[in-house]
């Protein structure tokens, strides 16, 4: 019923917490299923993945320029919202209070999504559990590889990638 790679998004964003991975994850299934749709229910999750995660590095107005992009996606897609799982009225209030959170430059909190369908929820929950991960934990505010995970991975793949895409651009291939 649900994309398996949306149940490793919601095991990522609850269990471990890698917000980086939870992008990754969503990107390589939105530009499989519907890239070029830049409202995509997909990018919203996207979004607020990106937005979390600048939020725990203190990066504020990342976190709030992404926010407030997911946020409008979510409005306009909100059939989409509910299709896939999660409660409407709670996930705006949650979204709410984290863009208040940004906005005051408060430390980062750890927070769970409504997931309003227990069979999603169970599915979830056994993801983490497979990964070693328990759902709902808090977020290793020590851990810099998770942190900091963008700026501390091998890059040369996206390098390469770039490049290979220019030269095709370029007609140099």
């Amino acid at each position: 019923m649900y994309p398996k790679e949306y149940i490793q998004f919601l095991a990522h964003f609850h269990g471990d917490r890698d917000y980086f991975e939870c992008h990754e994850i969503l990107e390589e299934y939105w530009k499989k299923h519907d890239v070029k749709n830049k409202n995509s229910i997909w990018v919203g999750l996207i979004l607020l993945a990106v937005s979390t995660y600048h939020h725990r590095r203190k990066n504020f107005n990342g976190a709030k320029r992404t926010l407030e992009k997911a946020i409008t996606i979510f409005k306009t897609q909100s059939d989409l919202v509910i299709k896939l799982g999660l409660d409407l009225q709670l996930l705006h209030n949650i979204l709410l209070e984290r863009l208040s959170l940004i906005n005051n430059q408060q430390r980062y909190i750890s927070f769970n999504l409504p997931i309003g369908d227990q069979g999603l929820l169970n599915l979830g929950k056994r993801y983490c559990q497979q990964d070693g991960y328990v759902w709902g934990m808090e977020s290793d505010l020590s851990n810099d590889q998770l942190i900091h995970r963008h700026s501390l991975r091998d890059r040369k793949s996206v390098i390469d990638e770039r490049n290979q895409s220019l030269k095709l651009r370029k007609g140099n291939v």
